[in-house]
């Protein structure tokens, strides 16, 4: 049986134990919609995508040098409809192209994530992860 890494198998103090940070930490992330854990209930639970995620957030915050807002911003230059190469007539439709000011997967009841059922596994939504990743592991910033 292989496991799936976008399962959310991990509930919070077991995520937050193998990040080695306190669990109020990924509920700020959650409030800056940095992340977005499965819910089950009141109940908050993690995936290995999610972890390898938050584990590059903090390289990000903590080895980078790049704030919280300073995150968003990135993520948000990279718009929905240029990864997904969308033709003009399916862009100006689409919420998240109309109003620029939230990432599309932040418009799931809205924008084009809706069509993907779930934003978790949207091919925007992971490529743009990616994207900073990539940012975290060759960026020169300095610590602070």
């Amino acid at each position: 049986m292989t496991l799936d890494n976008s399962e959310p198998i991990y509930p919070i103090s077991v995520a937050a134990k193998l990040l080695s940070v306190h669990p109020r930490t990924l509920r700020i992330y959650e409030e800056e919609n940095l992340i977005k854990p499965a819910r089950q209930g009141n109940k908050r639970y993690f995936s290995n995508n999610d972890i390898e995620w938050i584990t590059c957030l903090r390289t990000l915050i903590h080895e980078k040098g790049i704030s919280i807002p300073g995150i968003k911003m990135l993520l948000e230059l990279t718009p929905c409809w240029e990864i997904t190469k969308c033709p003009p007539e399916k862009r100006d439709r689409c919420s998240a192209y109309i109003d620029r000011s939230i990432p599309c997967w932040q418009r799931a009841s809205t924008a084009c994530a809706k069509e993907f059922q779930q934003c978790d596994n949207c091919e925007v939504y992971i490529r743009a992860m990616k994207q900073v990743k990539e940012l975290a592991a060759t960026s020169d910033s300095p610590k602070p």
